[in-house]
């Protein structure tokens, strides 16, 4: 694992219109620089390839329980929605600890649980959150992105939205002010790594913006104001039309960026106000969801041509889709699993799973993994003949974050009640 070593007397300090940067080195990062990781990493939000499909050679159990294919579980403190990083012999989780007022990151070793270390990164400043929140959100629902070398959070915190780096050790490296928050809902919005950035969002009803911060040092390269709208989606780059693009939905807009520059490359009205779901590909379409004010699934030409090929209005408005082979997948917020063609929108199949969804499903193989939020996962076949159930495991009594399948293993963030007291554990599932 390689280290970030802090060299004395190279700290700099850096105020800036839009906050405090502090930087724990001059830059290193080269624009070109790519990342490698293998293929049982899960580094960011949504996977290597921000699609939330995990690598076709693994061999994830299809049966468990709290019992049964457990290799690992172990408590988490607080509270939190964050999805686990998986990057080496660690995995990393954004936690939330109300009794304390303290939002924190935690590393575990991947091959036993073991608590590593635990960094605090905001303290107080809790109630006002907890008191206009909404009920399902959590002060801890960033994911952490990791670029092999440093660790990127997101966190709300005393009515602004900062990004923190973190050495893999748990030293802090830097943390940026992003900007002012007016809540609405919550914040969910996770960093995106891309060559020598970490792109960052926070859409509010005040200053909402997307920017994109020097890994190595925190300073701004380039930002854009978005309008003052609650929205609660990430930043996802993906090659679609022969280019990488950085695609942001929602504030009534579909909206493609270079995410070098910041250069906006084009706009559509095409969106619906409020959406959390991350943008997906056929190579062709982007495909993007909202839920508010109104129900709305869309299939964008992304080529810049403004061309709306399809929509519908179904309601994947909170867990995100997926593309496989021409069809596009989704389960619906109501729990109903959805298998649509990617170029005309035409229905294939629908089949009904059960229960609330709040995490996105995963796709290995031909399997997909939907977890709904009293803890039931359902696999399913990634297939367009016909709606086909594999199995169905329940774990834990509440999940809200997305579990993360990599290595042959399937990391579970899940609540139990324990002695009537709520308690998060993360637990790893695997064949013994």
């Amino acid at each position: 694992m390689s280290r970030h070593r802090l060299v004395l007397g190279l700290f700099l300090l850096v105020v800036s219109a839009a906050g405090l940067v502090f930087a724990a080195e001059p830059s290193k990062v080269t624009p070109g620089e790519r990342y490698e990781f293998a293929s049982s990493d899960w580094p960011w939000w949504r996977g290597p390839n921000r699609n939330g499909i995990a690598s076709a050679d693994q061999k994830p159990p299809l049966k468990w329980s709290d019992s049964e294919n457990v290799l690992w579980q172990v408590p988490i403190p607080g509270r939190g929605h964050s999805s686990p990083t998986v990057v080496g012999n660690q995995v990393f989780l954004a936690t939330a600890e109300h009794d304390r007022e303290v939002q924190s990151v935690l590393c575990f070793d991947r091959s036993t649980g073991k608590k590593l270390w635990q960094t605090e990164i905001h303290q107080g400043a809790f109630e006002p959150v907890l008191k206009k929140g909404n009920s399902k959100s959590s002060l801890a629902s960033s994911t952490v992105a990791c670029d092999g070398k440093r660790l990127f959070i997101n966190f709300l915190h005393d009515g602004a939205v900062y990004t923190t780096a973190l050495s893999r050790d748990g030293e802090r490296l830097w943390q940026t002010k992003v900007t002012d928050y007016v809540l609405h809902q919550g914040f969910g919005s996770s960093p995106a790594v891309y060559q020598s950035l970490v792109i960052v969002s926070a859409d509010n009803k005040g200053t909402g913006l997307i920017a994109a911060l020097d890994r190595a040092t925190g300073a701004f390269v380039w930002k854009q104001e978005r309008p003052k709208f609650p929205n609660y989606t990430s930043p996802i780059i993906l090659n679609v039309a022969g280019r990488e693009q950085l695609f942001f939905a929602g504030c009534d807009l579909v909206t493609s960026f270079d995410p070098l520059t910041g250069k906006k490359l084009w706009e559509i009205e095409g969106s619906t106000t409020e959406c959390v779901t991350s943008t997906v590909t056929d190579g062709q379409h982007i495909f993007t969801s909202g839920g508010y004010p109104k129900n709305h699934l869309s299939a964008v030409k992304a080529d810049g041509s403004g061309k709306i090929a399809w929509e519908n209005g179904s309601r994947v408005y909170v867990p995100s889709m997926l593309v496989r082979d021409g069809y596009l997948y989704a389960v619906l917020d109501a729990g109903v699993a959805m298998c649509w063609k990617c170029d005309s929108g035409k229905e294939v199949w629908k089949g009904r799973l059960g229960g609330t969804f709040s995490a996105s499903p995963v796709l290995v193989a031909e399997h997909l993994f939907a977890t709904n939020e009293a803890g039931q996962t359902f696999a399913f076949k990634a297939t367009p003949e016909a709606f086909e159930l594999v199995s169905e495991n329940s774990l834990g009594g509440e999940v809200f974050a997305t579990p993360t399948i990599c290595g042959s293993r399937i990391y579970f963030r899940v609540a139990h009640q324990v002695d009537g007291q709520r308690q998060e554990k993360l637990m790893c599932i695997g064949q013994p």
